[in-house]
């Protein structure tokens, strides 16, 4: 019987194998070449490999890393403001709306995203401006005399624009988990006479912390690396680090778009180490608490 087990687990091995390698070439070799290339020096109309540290001087010493801090900082404000939003909507989909009509909320929530990303991005832009619905509708309630500029160009209209686009795909594993929760669970704690608040936070939300914890990635991530939004609903002049790195790469300085996108991948793996330690934490006090 053992030999039947272990022939079947080589042959399960046998057939994922070459996805996850194939899958795994095609996201570690690029990683690669990009941390080689930021090595290289550049040249005028090209580059030329070697090993030098002149990019990344030059990016930590320059206005880029200002701009990297104002990425990090924009990508985490947003994302716990997405999380907030995210669960929200979760928790009311999951046990105030019946079966039928989660259905329906969950497709017609991912309805907008049929158009494309930066469609929609323009889209915010037309309503956000000073022509736009918006400030017609402030104008014509009274609430405003002429038209409001912060709303368009601003840290209001960029942060919009990223609950708009990220929010909804954070939905998603927040329902998962919340809908995978034994009501049994909740039932026994308030017969043990536990009030709402008690039973949420000692129950409900541990149980629902891995949904919590992918659409944190999930948000942070496209955040993070946000290139349109910044450039439509912020200005010119408001720049994350996509946009730092693609003006890089409109200058032919590969060596500096090599540099930033490995340090943008480094943060982010830091990251991702210290969310899963912090999760895992997150796990060990949610039982110690149920106890």
């Amino acid at each position: 019987m053992s030999a039947v087990v272990k022939r079947q687990n080589l042959g399960t091995m046998a057939l994922l194998g070459g996805p996850v390698l194939l899958c795994a070439l095609a996201i570690v070799v690029p990683l690669v070449l990009t941390l080689i290339i930021s090595f290289w020096e550049r040249q005028m109309i090209g580059m030329r490999p070697g090993v030098s540290l002149a990019s990344y001087a030059l990016f930590f010493e320059g206005a880029r890393f200002s701009v990297l801090k104002r990425s990090f900082w924009v990508a985490a404000s947003s994302t716990v403001l997405m999380l907030a939003l995210a669960y929200l909507v979760a928790y009311l989909v999951t046990f105030k709306l019946p079966p039928n009509r989660t259905r329906i909320f969950l497709f017609l929530l991912s309805v907008p995203f049929l158009v494309n990303y930066v469609i929609r991005t323009f889209a915010w832009a037309y309503l956000l401006g000073r022509t736009g619905p918006v400030n017609q509708l402030l104008q014509w309630t009274g609430l405003t005399s002429q038209p409001v500029d912060w709303l368009l160009f601003s840290d209001f209209a960029v942060y919009l624009g990223l609950v708009a686009a990220y929010m909804p795909f954070m939905v998603y594993p927040i329902w998962l988990s919340l809908s995978a929760i034994d009501r049994r669970l909740i039932e026994a704690s308030w017969v043990l006479g536990e009030p709402p608040l008690g039973t949420f936070l000692r129950v409900v939300l541990p149980l629902s912390l891995p949904g919590v914890f992918a659409a944190a990635i999930f948000g942070f991530v496209g955040a993070f690396g946000e290139v349109a939004v910044s450039q439509i609903l912020g200005g010119v002049g408001y720049q994350l680090m996509g946009n730092a790195i693609t003006s890089s790469l409109d200058v032919l300085n590969y060596p500096m778009a090599a540099a930033m996108s490995s340090v943008v991948v480094g943060c982010m793996l830091v990251l991702l180490l210290l969310w899963l330690r912090l999760f895992d934490l997150r796990l060990f006090l949610g039982k110690m608490l149920g106890r």
